[in-house]
């Protein structure tokens, strides 16, 4: 692994050719290819727990030819993790390299886009940011964790319509081993699912929905369907995001709900403040919760965040404390 990194650093020095821009990788040489990658360092701190982690080191290889694009992102996550509950220390290091996304486009034009590969399911919006980077907070919203898989390893295929706004339909189909099982919230080989969005102005309304196929052994739903329903408003000073959806087994819902509501508010570009209101209730498990997390973010460029978050949850034994810092490079 040692070997692989230093290839892509002898590369990068090497074969840059144009001038290289933080977050948008460098060129090798005068390749279709482009290398990049990020990282993100977090702290957590949860009644009597304190959590150090190096969580992402990736690198990213992309670019495009002709009708063609494509990605490749290998990953190790949380590299080496340092907790101390109740004052005792427990050190954990993870040295494994997981291919998170690795698929290749065909537009046949503006309007047709044929993928194939493992890649991020185009459900909702929040699902699509999966770069720490990216994101306004630290923490994902618990509905992209409970109700359906955040990657699919198959084909994709989209259509768009430019009218009197913008209509996305999208189609996903999944019948095989996933490309890295270990790398995913869901154990899956069946993925079947469709969405439409649209979007005019300031406002775009998405509605996906869909069945995998759970493969974990110790479930006691394996044929589960989802639904989510996703809104979202953008100014130059606000951002409205709001999703909400519900999965079920063939007779039972295995998640009753699952959503939240996020509002941003944009002090300078360099300065956010973030505002989300979570809520969910897993049949299955038992388990439901109410949160409300109020955050900060500082970009002192757009490739580099700077977060804080603060949680309050209906146990206030599991309010905490989030820090991050991350960097797309």
């Amino acid at each position: 692994m040692r070997s692989l990194i230093l290839l892509f650093t002898f590369l990068l020095t090497l074969y840059a050719e144009d001038e290289y821009q933080l977050g948008k990788g460098a060129q090798v040489g005068s390749l279709p290819l482009y290398i990049g990658g990020y990282f993100s360092l977090d702290y957590k701190h949860e009644d009597d727990i304190d959590r150090y982690r190096i969580d992402d080191i990736a690198i990213l290889g992309y670019g495009d030819y002709k009708n063609f694009s494509y990605l490749a992102e290998f990953e190790f996550k949380e590299m080496y993790v340092q907790t101390y509950k109740n004052n005792i220390k427990n050190t954990t290091h993870n040295n494994k390299l997981y291919a998170e996304r690795l698929y290749v486009d065909y537009n046949f034009n503006e309007n047709y886009m044929f993928r194939v590969g493992k890649y991020n399911s185009s459900i909702g919006f929040w699902n699509l940011l999966p770069v720490n980077v990216l994101r306004e907070t630290t923490s994902n919203p618990m509905s992209t964790n409970i109700l359906f898989p955040k990657f699919t390893t198959g084909l994709n295929a989209s259509y768009l319509y430019y009218g009197n706004g913008e209509i996305k339909v999208d189609v996903m189909l999944q019948h095989n081993n996933d490309l890295s099982y270990e790398y995913n919230n869901y154990k899956i080989d069946k993925h079947y699912a469709f969405g439409i969005s649209y979007e005019m102005d300031n406002y775009t309304f998405k509605l996906n929905s869909g069945y995998f196929y759970n493969l974990n052994d110790s479930v006691l739903y394996h044929d589960l369907y989802y639904m989510l329903a996703s809104a979202k408003y953008e100014s130059s000073k606000y951002q409205v995001l709001a999703e909400v959806g519900s999965q079920k087994s063939k007779n039972n819902y295995t998640t009753d709900y699952a959503g939240y509501v996020q509002g941003l508010y944009r002090f300078t570009e360099q300065h956010l403040g973030i505002i989300r209101v979570e809520s969910y209730d897993d049949s299955v498990k038992k388990i439901a919760d109410d949160m409300l997390i109020l955050g900060y973010t500082y970009r002192p460029l757009r490739p580099i965040a700077i977060k804080s978050e603060y949680q309050f949850h209906s146990d206030s034994t599991f309010n905490q404390l989030l820090l991050s810092f991350s960097m797309l490079f």
